[in-house]
């Protein structure tokens, strides 16, 4: 193990004096939009914050000087209004932590530093060691860890390349059990973004999904309008979230029996003869099998197990069966809970075919995509190994590849022939997105080559060989947006500022790369645009109106909802929804979901619980000082009874210990509350940064991830399950010392 070989670097001795004063350094210079883009007053993009990639227009004042991002007013996935968090785009622009120029890590006798280069020096560096791993282990031992648009073009690279080791952690570490159990179920996963039909619902229940704090904009909005309605809104969760306090019902849930209550659920609606009896006897196998399996799944059954009053779990069913077909069990997007969970998902994907509301109005829709044609290139060489063979048949029912798979493949202890030896990590910080940072530490330490693309100074730069510093969203083209939704609609970001320092877009990058490989037919355009041009003019789309509105929408011949004349057909064994799995059932699963009891805190110790911020993605945005002004710190929540038996009041500083001994690197203040229950704590996911690069959010909080070290892996899909961690609460005292 090269346990030395790759010390973190916190790149201290660049700071931004010096970094400005470089010769090949030249920050561009500021420039009005009618020099940039003669007659133009407002660009087209869409946002990168998050995965909802809402379009968008980038404003001007009359100076000619950038003043506001705003929502494209034809959009449906915001209807002309952005959150907190895409408004501030622009913060991501004007950050002056971030990166600047490529840097590459040098050695002395004295240690390691990471010294500033050129572009053609970082691009020979990479292309050098990369040939050499291809030559002794071929391009499969390369694996890419990304998330986001600048990901996409170096999957391309590494496909050229012939690796099938590309992999976004938002699948193992957020939303894979969801998309296998919908799969299993209905033959098809949940896309992003998940095709809900909320404004049209008569009772939406939310159970372990947070919106109002998690900013899904669409959704977020009507919600909103279901409440101004007076529409029923069931709301499951441990922790008196803000869904939860718009609700007509709130359940505060045991944490991790959720489960439990699903079956509870079903069991109600079938007993009392509340499903929807068409709809399953035209669209459904299994249902004999299911009524079998949930006789003795009572309401007073889950009860002993949820702490939840069995009469409140009946009238939940029945208020949801009311509601039927217009009604939305929301099947959540950060699924990865307990190592039980593509089952837990598996439940709420056959509590909604109960419920007759997928591809009925009101309930879960018949997404509308366009489809944006491949730009011309060769076929991409087959690997002769990837992810899967190093499993041995575990997580077979995953159809997208499994980040935590591939860090095992890294691993020094893979005692499999195939091994991976240089990594590409593209705008994913992965010591804040996976659990076990201790074993991702040392997976990177165990490369020959680690490539960090990114905008900012995150953790995972430190780590690396080459640091790339990528333009942001508003500096660049990027792929069309084609997210499905409501209706197909294709939307254009373009460049609407020249790329500060000398950072780049990461489709330059590949470019370069790719020519140093003799690449050049897989990326054969001048600039991106050309690529974007080609494909619109492929749709029938004219380029140069799509770049005037934004964003278009295409023709769609399929139907939201299912025709009540035509049957529709599921992509499963039986052709139909399959409320028995046999999809599961062949791989060994139980073909019908079942509640898994779990662990308890210890005496002392507390379940830790973990959510969302309106203001923050993740831990992407910290820095960002619009955001941090709105939310500079999460604190930790903690229940009143709790705080007085450990002498806690509101503000006070702690740390927390997991129960395997490892203590959060950084204090967070309390927030003494009834939200929350005496046994769990709870705080936002993102904070407790540890690079001092980033100036605003170092040492703000507490990095949940930090003390996730008892991973519960998904045996279905490979998810790393991560709320089975335990903390005991430690205060500092008036020396400063922890108790």
């Amino acid at each position: 193990m090269k346990t030395n070989r790759r010390d973190f670097l916190k790149i201290s001795g660049l700071g931004l004096g010096g970094i400005l004063a470089s010769r090949d350094i030249a920050q561009t210079a500021a420039s009005t939009v009618d020099e940039l883009f003669p007659g133009k007053k407002r660009i087209p993009t869409y946002c990168e914050v998050c995965f909802w990639k809402c379009a968008a227009w980038v404003k001007w004042n009359k100076k000619g000087e950038l003043c506001k991002i705003v929502g494209n007013e034809s959009d449906p996935l915001c209807k002309g209004r952005l959150c907190p968090r895409g408004t501030a785009g622009l913060g991501m622009y004007s950050d002056p932590d971030r990166l600047k120029t490529p840097l590459i890590r040098s050695y002395t006798r004295k240690g390691q530093y990471y010294r500033e280069a050129s572009w053609p020096e970082a691009i020979d560096y990479i292309a050098s060691r990369t040939r050499k791993i291809i030559n002794e282990s071929g391009a499969e031992s390369l694996a890419l860890f990304s998330h986001g648009s600048g990901g996409k073009h170096f999957t391309r690279f590494l496909r050229a390349l012939g690796s099938g080791n590309y992999t976004a952690p938002s699948y193992a570490q957020c939303r894979g059990p969801r998309d296998v159990a919908f799969k299993a179920t209905y033959g098809t996963p949940l896309p992003s973004p998940e095709p809900l039909d909320i404004k049209n619902t008569n009772c939406l229940v939310l159970i372990g999904s947070h919106l109002g704090e998690n900013m899904h904009n669409s959704q977020v909005q009507e919600m909103s309008q279901l409440i101004d309605r007076g529409v029923d809104i069931i709301t499951v969760d441990p922790r008196l979230s803000t869904a939860a306090a718009h609700s007509t019902m709130w359940l505060p849930i045991k944490p991790a029996t959720d489960l439990a209550l699903l079956l509870a659920w079903m069991n109600v609606i079938i007993e009392e003869g509340l499903y929807d009896r068409n709809y399953i006897e035209n669209y459904c196998f299994g249902f004999e099998d299911l009524q079998t399996h949930l006789e003795d799944k009572t309401p007073e059954w889950a009860a002993s197990i949820t702490n939840l009053d069995p009469e409140k779990i009946r009238k939940a069913a029945r208020m949801m069966a009311q509601a039927a077909p217009s009604v939305i069990v929301h099947p959540g997007r950060h699924v990865t809970w307990y190592g039980d969970d593509t089952q837990r998902s598996r439940a709420i994907a056959i509590l909604n075919a109960l419920l007759g509301s997928y591809g009925r109005k009101g309930g879960i829709f018949i997404p509308q995509a366009a489809k944006i044609p491949s730009y011309p290139h060769p076929a991409y060489p087959k690997p002769k190994w990837d992810w899967k063979q190093t499993l041995n048949g575990r997580y077979s029912l995953a159809h997208l590849s499994v980040s935590n798979a591939l860090i095992d493949a890294s691993h020094p202890d893979n005692a499999t022939d195939n091994k991976i030896r240089g990594w590409f990590i593209v705008g994913t910080n992965l010591i804040h997105t996976v659990p076990d940072i201790p074993r991702t530490i040392e997976a990177l330490q165990n490369q020959d080559l680690v490539v960090v693309v990114d905008t900012m100074p995150a953790e995972i730069t430190g780590y690396a060989d080459v640091v790339l510093p990528e333009c942001t969203y508003l500096e660049r083209y990027d792929d069309l947006r084609a997210s499905p939704y409501r209706e197909a609609t294709v939307a254009v970001r373009t460049p609407a500022l020249k790329p500060k320092w000398l950072t780049k877009p990461a489709y330059w990058m590949v470019k370069k790369l790719a020519y140093k490989f003799g690449l050049q037919p897989y990326f054969n355009y001048s600039d991106y645009d050309d690529v974007l041009s080609w494909q619109a003019n492929q749709m029938g789309i004219s380029y140069t109106e799509l770049v005037e509105k934004g964003m278009l929408k295409v023709p769609n011949p399929s139907n939201l909802y299912f025709d009540p004349v035509d049957q529709p057909t599921f992509n499963t064994a039986t052709g139909m929804i399959e409320l028995y799995s046999f999809a599961f059932e062949d791989e060994g699963f139980d073909p019908l979901p079942d509640y898994t009891e779990h662990p308890e805190p210890p005496d002392g110790y507390f379940r830790l619980n973990y959510g969302r911020a309106p203001m923050h993605t993740f831990s992407r945005t910290g820095n960002n000082h619009f955001l941090y002004d709105l939310y500079p710190e999460s604190p930790v929540w903690v229940n009143p009874e709790v705080a007085e038996n450990l002498g806690l009041r509101n503000g006070d500083r702690v740390i927390l210990e997991n129960s395997e001994g490892v203590s959060s690197e950084f204090s967070a203040k309390v927030r003494v509350t009834n939200r929350i229950g005496p046994d769990s704590v709870y705080m936002v996911h993102g904070f407790g940064h540890s690079d001092p690069r980033m100036k605003k959010t170092y040492a703000k909080g507490i990095s949940d991830t930090q003390l996730m070290t008892n991973v519960m892996i998904d045996p279905v899909m490979g998810g790393t399950g991560m709320r089975g961690n335990f903390v005991k609460i430690r205060k500092k005292s008036r020396e400063g010392l922890f108790s």
